[in-house]
């Protein structure tokens, strides 16, 4: 489930990964430069530290590059949304109804592991050759022979092996592009900018579901179209983003990139916000995971409303209220210079949020659950990547501590539906799930109290 440079226009950014935002007169941050002693003793790292003309973190505009990050985050949103959330629920039900909570925990699972180790790898590979664009590149090409393989197979085995390529080739592609506001985002408008590309989640996911919905009669079609609006949007991002080549990184020995890659986390700030994202992270995807059987099997839809149709309802509503929460907190977060305040309270409107449907099983309660979750969810993602990229250890390895980060969002994909299926099996419904969610997004909201760095 992740956000200034000198322009020329309303729509100018920096070359490569950089994303679009107001100018700054004199380029990116350079991040890895220490910022002042604030009174407690700890590094201010909202402060921008010098930027070096013609060096690595300066970039030149680009004009159109914040639509071309907004097409790309959305392309990437529909696939995950739309592929794991309708074709492929109804792929692993297909081969087996009796045991479809089982298998799809098992399948999602074990494919978020493959997420889990590529994309912090990934992440470490770009930064190493200097380049984003083509891992972009490659990962979304790559994501249409993998959905026409996902379509073919008709085993549990093969697809769960299957949708581990899918996994894996999609966060090459994500790795990537999520390094964008490290790269060259200055701090004071990385709520804004978080803002605008995260406008890529309620977009895709409503895109996911319609276009889920639509296939979901003929899921193998349905794979191949996917693919192909996340090769074609790949293709696009490349062609019309201009990059600047930093400079390659040396190699260096197995031993030292496994232990790099652990590193991050030694930072008190990036360790809190670290632990704050997988909390609520899994507290999401325990029940967004299931929606679909949450619908067939938990909630008294109208007469003639299939649970396929009501994902396509419920799915609108809830990006409706992410879109207005997410441009909402981004620019309030900005004016307010207020970070945790505003990553805590929507963490706890998600929890919220997982309670209506816990004590009823009525439509107008899923209803009522995506308006306020789109809310909660929209505000969190993206305060809370701008607040992420401000407890960065360094600039120059954004893109792998961004991968770290993301282990944070793949890590609780690999628990969650082992322990939504465990939980249902055990409970004989879905009530406690969303209890046990809820408590989760609690504890997601009060990880952030403890970072220093960031109001």
């Amino acid at each position: 489930m992740a956000l200034s440079s000198p322009g020329t226009g309303p729509e100018t950014g920096a070359t490569g990964t950089g994303t679009t935002g107001p100018a700054a007169p004199t380029g990116a941050i350079d991040a890895s430069a220490p910022g002042p002693i604030t009174p407690t003793g700890t590094t201010d790292r909202r402060a921008p530290g010098p930027a070096v003309p013609g060096s690595p973190t300066a970039p030149r505009p680009t004009r159109g590059l914040l639509t071309l990050l907004f097409a790309g985050n959305t392309a990437m949103y529909a696939l995950y949304i739309g592929v794991p959330g309708m074709l492929l629920a109804l792929q692993v039900e297909a081969v087996d109804p009796a045991d479809k909570v089982a298998n799809f925990g098992l399948v999602s699972g074990v494919s978020a592991i493959f997420a889990t180790v590529f994309n912090p790898v990934a992440g470490a590979l770009s930064d190493r050759s200097g380049r984003r664009n083509p891992w972009i590149l490659a990962g979304g090409l790559l994501a249409l022979p993998v959905m026409l393989l996902l379509g073919s197979v008709h085993t549990i085995l093969l697809v769960t092996i299957a949708w581990c390529l899918g996994q894996a080739v999609m966060n090459v592609y994500q790795a990537a592009l999520t390094s964008v506001v490290p790269d060259r985002v200055p701090p004071a408008a990385r709520g804004k900018a978080s803002a605008a590309v995260g406008l890529g989640l309620p977009v895709g996911s409503t895109i996911g579901a319609l276009l889920g919905a639509a296939f979901s009669e003929h899921y193998r079609t349905g794979y191949l179209v996917f693919g192909a609006i996340v090769a074609a949007t790949a293709v696009l991002f490349t062609v019309c983003a201009r990059e600047e080549r930093m400079p390659p990184r040396a190699a260096m020995p197995v031993k030292e990139q496994i232990a790099a890659f652990g590193g991050a986390l030694r930072d008190h700030d990036f360790r809190w916000a670290f632990i704050g994202r997988a909390l609520l992270v899994l507290g999401y995807f325990a029940v967004a995971g299931f929606q679909l059987y949450v619908l067939k099997d938990h909630t008294d839809l109208p007469a003639g409303l299939s649970a396929e149709e009501a994902v396509a309802i419920l799915m609108p509503v809830n990006s409706v209220a992410m879109v207005v929460s997410t441009v909402l907190g981004g620019w309030l977060s900005d004016r307010l210079d207020r970070r945790k305040l505003f990553v805590g309270a929507s963490a706890a409107l998600a929890a919220l949020a997982l309670l209506v449907p816990a004590f009823s099983t009525s439509w107008t309660a899923m209803l009522a659950f995506s308006v306020v979750n789109g809310l909660g969810f929209g505000c969190y993602m993206a305060v809370d990547t701008a607040l992420v990229t401000m407890v960065l250890p360094r600039a120059e390895d954004a893109a792998r501590d961004m991968g770290v980060l993301n282990v944070a969002n793949a890590g609780p994909q690999i628990v969650a539906p082992f322990v939504a299926s465990l939980i249902v099996s055990l409970s004989g419904g879905y009530t406690a799930l969303f209890l046990v969610a809820a408590v989760l997004s609690v504890l997601g909201a009060l990880a952030v109290r403890p970072i220093r760095s960031v109001r």
